[in-house]
């Protein structure tokens, strides 16, 4: 079965200065990135209730929702309503806290892992069927943490390996931008080898 191309990639995250660092905004890192690589910049749409730029040679929109992670269904669904994109049309970047930093994962479907964000998501759509990349930032140890841990910068080591981690992902989107998504899923899931140590 041919899957359908790729119309909406949305990074999750909060607005704001304070939150524009912390490990929860992964997905914005990834969706700022991808857009200097396209050569298109983002600008507030208040109907969407985010940022939106548009790739018009892919035919990819990007959105960062402005609304806080909370409510991120809420500027998807405005966004995807108006030009009638399916929910598999859609790739959604979010921080994986079951993942460690230095790792990516493609995967469509599955389940929300307590993630607001997709949560949102997917209440507002309906379904959870939407590709997804998940950027790891690995996990405090403690759940009673975990929204602590969110909203709060990297180490640097560790902001380190996420954006080599994101850099990697990139490389994959000419895959993504053609729906050649086992490719992509390769690419993006492939362990980075361990960094050899000097004798």
């Amino acid at each position: 079965m041919t899957q359908p191309a790729l119309r909406l990639v949305v990074g999750l995250g909060n607005p704001g200065a304070e939150y524009t660092e912390t490990r929860h905004n992964a997905g914005f890192w990834f969706c700022e990135r991808l857009a200097a690589d396209l050569g298109i910049s983002f600008a507030k749409e208040s109907r969407y209730h985010g940022w939106v730029a548009h790739a018009r040679e892919a035919g990819v929109w990007l959105l960062m929702p402005a609304t806080y992670m909370n409510e991120s269904g809420r500027a998807v669904q405005a966004l995807a309503r108006f030009y009638r994109i399916a929910p598999a049309e859609m790739l959604v970047i979010h921080d994986e806290l079951d993942l460690p930093p230095g790792r990516t994962q493609l995967r469509f479907g599955g389940g929300l892992g307590g993630h607001n964000g997709l949560k949102s998501l997917t209440s507002h759509l309906g379904t959870q069927d939407y590709w997804r990349i998940r950027v790891g930032i690995g996990h405090p140890g403690d759940r009673n943490e975990v929204v602590n841990y969110v909203l709060k910068p990297p180490r640097k080591e560790e902001r380190g390996e996420i954006d080599t981690a994101i850099d990697r992902a990139l490389l994959a989107w000419p895959q993504l931008a053609k729906a050649d998504f086992n490719a992509a899923t390769q690419r993006i899931n492939t362990r980075p080898a361990p960094a050899k140590e000097n004798p």
